[in-house]
């Protein structure tokens, strides 16, 4: 006969769980979570005495969501940029529709000198 000796969940033979509670535990994942901006940052539920690295599908930035031992939300946001260089854009230059239209006439010219030396 087993005694509880007073004490709810106290028994000389141990507790044996089934065996999908292993599987029913949360398991840690090494992947981002992505919300859509500061909205979709603010909406995520955050379990009380844990932090969580929310990033941003549209903009640079990292939402840091921890939640205190009470359940209250609190919130960082980290900007991220690129280190040790420039912008991966911003060295582009962009033809207009003058500079094009020039390139044609220009191309359009040498076929034109081209197609008079076969002759």
């Amino acid at each position: 006969m087993a005694y509880n000796y007073g004490y709810p969940g106290y028994s000389q033979f141990p507790q044996y769980y089934p065996q999908d509670f292993r599987t029913a535990m949360p398991q840690q994942t090494n992947s981002p979570i992505w919300v859509q901006g500061e909205a979709g940052a603010k909406s995520y539920l955050v379990a009380p005495g844990t932090t969580v690295a929310l990033w941003d599908s549209e903009a640079q930035v990292i939402y840091l969501k921890s939640a205190d031992a009470s359940g209250l939300p609190q919130m960082k946001v980290l900007d991220y940029t690129i280190r040790g260089g420039q912008p991966l854009n911003q060295n582009v230059e962009y033809a207009t529709k003058d500079d094009l239209e020039k390139l044609r006439a220009k191309i359009a010219e040498i076929r034109e000198s081209l197609k008079g030396a076969d002759e």
